[in-house]
């Protein structure tokens, strides 16, 4: 194939391969060459409001299974996305993957397309060629995507990665990509796979290989486990660390492949080769390492426990119930130019939404189109993963599937334009930070920025949606003790010595927390403040529980409900985790510990 024939990707890809190629010859000839180090950081935030609302509506009638013909000498529009259950309101709303006859896209004036598309970067080919086609001066490109669909806590990796493309090839800030709303919400679906130990004792993490689309939602939600319980994690896929959490990259940045991986690995002995490395170095030595586990969504989650015995589901978009929207990217040229199909999409997808919460009839003909659009498995299949299943195997129980659609009144309040709390913004931002942080797989080397959440989102479009029945805003209740432990970790917060006030340092780690309270909506939480053995003991006591109360207040100051605060306790100086004899052994265990539960 000639090189002037190939896509804009491509050769951005070979060019990548050719430099990579170059380094590793130093990278794997090099031990003792200093590398992304493994770290810990502070983990993902949480919400306190689940989003998940009800408009009562007339039921309407089903969308037919045939095209339409009103719309047919409309442009057609093409969107592509992952085998994705949350994105069914969608589907169902266009009557399958074409516009059919009496659906609610129709109704709209809508000529929609639905492409599936599972790997990560052809969705990246199919939107970028759609930009050179307008870039030729075509009004309605026939070739490409106008939009994509993909995990909301994937959008930082993707803007930022696609938008360096798009500036280098035609200048910075000709061409923007934008996420204008969510559709859907993973509710379970997305989730880390493994043996019960991690759950039961995440420490047991530590050491373990999992397969992810590094980047990609299901990733962050291992991430953001591994934060949460204090483990370090290994931001680079080519070396084995046995002190952290480490990632295998998904072949074709696919998610059926992380689950094949995983069972490759522990039926048939299949390992990867991966350099050694010890506090950021290389040993010099090669492990070859077992897959242990894999981050992947249905129907990968069933094919691992088709296949495997004694794995679970360790942590999901359950849990972390606020990070996962079905969100939607638009080329903002073409939005702005075609607004009112941009706010039709929307509205349709809301209306069929609300549809399904109410009507089981719409249920079930959301499973008809969402199969007949994927080209996999059947109705029912998608019907009973969209409410999600339990199963056991080898006396250990798992869950799969589990989403959930957006309605108006939902992408309201997950954005914040009902009440304020902007749940993916702190998705946005936490995420933004594990790239910059982390630099999974090189991402600062190849990518100069992190697009900022003002460039990145744009909800004018949604704002703009009328003659709508919204519905209200759905309170989470908090009223119940919890008592299945989802995650704990300890947060090091600097106080001023010997008080309870927080030091401007201390605000940044409370930010964060804040971040990953927001994502973790559902759950309730329990505090623990810790000190060093400097001073009284009796005095200690009293300042660690004056040290959680002050998280507490600033928490409740942000919008966290008071009463989603279960337990505050001190244990002074009781409890420390490293030796009280040296200044850094202190510092660790001035400490306060925070449970999220469920």
């Amino acid at each position: 194939m000639k090189w002037s024939n190939l896509t804009f990707f491509s050769k951005a890809l070979i060019t990548l391969i050719v430099a990579g190629g170059i380094g590793s010859v130093v990278y794997y000839l090099s031990p003792g060459l200093r590398i992304e180090e493994s770290k810990a950081l502070d983990k993902l935030e949480i919400s306190d409001k689940d989003v998940n609302n009800l408009s009562t509506s007339d039921e309407l009638s089903l969308p037919q299974t045939v095209a339409s013909d009103k719309v047919a000498t409309k442009p057609l529009v093409r969107i592509a996305g992952y085998a994705w259950n949350a994105q069914s309101g969608l589907i169902v709303a266009n009557g399958g993957s074409r516009t059919t006859k009496g659906s609610i896209m129709e109704s709209n004036g809508v000529n929609l397309e639905i492409v599936r598309q599972d790997w990560l970067s052809e969705l990246r080919n199919l939107q970028m060629k759609f930009v050179e086609e307008c870039d030729k001066g075509n009004a309605i490109p026939k070739e490409g995507v106008a939009a994509i669909m993909i995990m909301g806590d994937g959008v930082p990796f993707y803007i930022s990665s696609a938008q360096q493309a798009l500036d280098d090839k035609y200048g910075a800030g000709k061409y923007q990509l934008q996420a204008m709303g969510a559709i859907g919400l993973s509710y379970g679906e997305d989730k880390l796979i493994g043996p019960p130990s991690w759950k039961m004792n995440p420490q047991t993490m530590k050491g373990a290989l999992v397969s992810a689309v590094i980047g990609d939602g299901d990733w962050v939600t291992t991430v953001n486990y591994a934060f949460a319980n204090g483990l370090k994690v290994n931001p680079d896929p080519n070396t084995y660390d046995a002190d952290a959490v480490n990632f295998l990259a998904s072949a074709n940045d696919d998610y059926i492949e992380s689950a094949k991986e995983l069972i490759k690995s522990q039926k048939q002995g299949w390992t990867v080769p991966l350099k050694e490395v010890i506090n950021g170095k290389l040993t010099g030595k090669t492990i070859n390492k077992k897959v242990d586990g894999c981050a992947t969504w249905t129907p990968g989650d069933k094919m691992v426990f088709d296949a495997l015995v004694g794995f679970t589901d360790v942590v999901s978009t359950k849990e972390f119930n606020n990070q996962m929207a079905t969100t939607v990217i638009f080329l903002k040229q073409w939005a702005d130019r075609n607004r009112e199909t941009v706010i039709s999409i929307f509205k349709s997808a809301y209306i069929a939404s609300n549809q399904m919460k109410q009507y089981d009839k719409w249920r079930k003909r959301a499973s008809e189109a969402t199969a007949s659009t994927f080209g996999a498995e059947s109705p029912s299949y998608w019907y009973d993963m969209f409410k999600g299943q339990k199963g056991e195997k080898g006396g250990v129980s798992f869950n799969m599937g589990g989403s959930r659609v957006f309605n108006q009144a939902d992408a309201n309040q997950y954005y914040g334009i009902a009440d304020g709390t902007n749940r993916y913004r702190a998705v946005y931002d936490q995420v933004s930070r594990y790239l910059k942080e982390l630099n999974p797989a090189g991402f600062n080397q190849n990518v100069k920025r992190v697009v900022p959440y003002e460039e990145a989102v744009n909800l004018s479009f949604l704002k703009e949606i009328g003659n709508i029945d919204a519905g209200n805003a759905y309170t989470a209740d908090y009223s119940k003790k919890a008592t299945t432990m989802v995650a704990s970790g300890e947060w090091r917060i600097n106080f001023d010595v010997g008080r309870a006030t927080i030091r401007p340092e201390g605000r940044d780690v409370l930010e964060q927390i804040y971040n990953l309270l927001v994502q973790a909506e559902d759950s309730k939480l329990e505090m623990i403040g810790h000190t060093d053995n400097t001073g009284n003991p009796d005095a200690n006591y009293s300042l660690s529980i004056a040290r959680a109360e002050t998280v507490k207040s600033f928490l409740v100051s942000r919008g966290v409900p008071a009463n989603r605060f279960q337990k505050i306790e001190g244990h002074g100086q009781d409890e420390p985790v490293a030796d009280n004899t040296t200044a850094a052994g202190k510092a660790q265990n001035r400490r306060v510990v925070i449970s999220i539960l469920k």
